[in-house]
């Protein structure tokens, strides 16, 4: 018997996962095949798998572009299909005319950079690197950044299964100084950044190249991190508690255009993550690629993204967040790893806030003056939403995120300027030049 599907929606939609339910299939719905058969509901990863009865999470596009996540259940596949379907098709009304904006894409496409840092993870890299090699764009490069390998795994897959990608070493461990490592050897004008764990759309960079011809000065475009797997209640939990998603709708933003959040231009996490990013790449050299004391590798743990991102509106241009550019992440697997990769994170913004000032000192006042109109924002948010259906998603949600969680990544955030200033003494004993 199926069970009445919920939709979310919007730009910051609410995943209601029961982290209890798992295995939940992760599922793809394309509402206008190309070739005008009716909709086709399929496992974006898993390419070739069946679907399957039970708990399902699936992104509905119409002709490409993503228009929501929706949710269902029921006992019999037949059923769930019509049940998804049905569901995908009242979203695309209630988003009538949506399906065919932003679809234009540069005449002339500039050649991409499709980079990619790794560590001692082969198996991984051999499946984002066969889902890159499968891109519908007529114009990149692949160059794998082997970072501080301990074995030569990494090397004879690349060399032996992908002989038309490009193999670097980086000897010295962060992922800052990976991606940096690569700067010197793209040739392209787009500088396109993914991770190992991560499988790209087809349309990835067709749809990469769109967001930078979607308006002047870009100096950076992200895209939709969508999860690949929700096979364990780790990757529920993360998935529930907000994920990597940042909405449908683009948005164009600037010092100009700084969209609706009191705190923009330091909530640089709203704007994107590392795992989908490309930028300028004559921008990014200029301003000296990503900083070396941070990022995932270094105390500090990560941040390397955020700040880049940062310097970008800094820098005056514009930074382009375009969901039709869609990546599909595989979350951490089990608790432990989820508990450190939380930590992390807040240390790594922490870290962020720190070289945000450090490298933009003009930008602290704005920075203080802005932290009330933050506050008083988020209360009326939450005042705003004080409804029993709201009540009940809190109180599931906590739930399923347990309080210790929320602790650490407070801690971590606490100890994120220290972190950074010790990234930064060994950032600049091992011969890195920090911003």
């Amino acid at each position: 018997m199926a069970t009445e599907p919920l939709a979310a929606t919007g730009r910051n939609p609410i995943h209601r996962i029961p982290p209890s339910r798992v295995p939940i299939q992760v599922l793809e719905i394309e509402l206008f095949p190309s070739d005008g058969s009716r909709p086709s509901v399929r496992h974006p990863v898993a390419t070739g798998r069946a679907v399957a009865a039970g708990p399902t999470l699936a992104l509905v596009r119409a002709r490409g572009r993503p228009l929501g996540l929706i949710q269902a259940d029921a006992r019999d596949p037949g059923e769930l299909t019509a049940l998804l379907t049905a569901t995908a098709e009242r979203l695309s009304d209630e988003g009538a005319g949506r399906a065919e904006a932003d679809a234009a894409l540069p005449i002339d496409p500039p050649l991409v950079s499709v980079v990619i840092a790794t560590r001692e993870r082969p198996g991984m890299l051999e499946k984002c690197l066969t889902a890159v090699r499968g891109l519908d764009y007529p114009r990149f490069e692949v160059i794998v950044v082997d970072n501080a390998p301990v074995t030569e795994d990494t090397a004879a897959m690349v060399t032996t299964r992908f002989p038309d990608v490009r193999y670097l070493r980086e000897p010295r461990k962060g992922l800052a100084r990976a991606h940096n490592r690569a700067l010197p050897e793209a040739r392209g004008e787009i500088i396109a950044f993914t991770d190992d764990d991560v499988v790209v759309d087809r349309h990835w960079l067709r749809a990469v190249a769109g967001g930078f011809a979607a308006a002047e000065r870009v100096g950076c475009v992200t895209g939709l991190i969508v999860p690949a797997e929700l096979a364990t209640r780790a990757q529920a939990m993360l998935e529930r508690h907000g994920g990597f998603a940042k909405g449908f709708e683009r948005r164009v933003l600037s010092l100009e255009e700084p969209g609706d959040d009191p705190l923009f231009p330091f909530a640089a996490g709203t704007f994107g993550s590392g795992a989908n990013m490309a930028f300028d790449a004559a921008l990014l050299r200029r301003m000296g690629g990503f900083d070396p004391a941070m990022g995932a590798g270094t105390p500090a743990r990560g941040g390397d993204d955020l700040l880049a991102f940062f310097r970008i509106i800094t820098a005056g241009r514009r930074l382009v967040y375009e969901p039709r550019a869609i990546t599909w992440h595989h979350h951490r697997r089990s608790e432990a790893d989820l508990a450190t990769q939380v930590f992390g994170y807040g240390v790594g913004l922490g870290a962020f806030l720190t070289a945000a000032v450090t490298a933009e000192p003009r930008m602290l006042p704005r920075l203080i003056r802005r932290v009330p109109q933050g506050v008083g924002h988020a209360l009326r948010r939450a005042a705003a939403h004080r409804t029993p259906e709201a009540d009940r998603d809190r109180r599931d949600t906590a739930a399923t995120w347990p309080w210790k969680l929320s602790l650490m990544e407070w801690y971590g955030m606490l100890n994120g300027p220290l972190s950074y200033a010790r990234s930064r003494r060994t950032a600049r004993r091992t011969g890195g030049t920090t911003l």
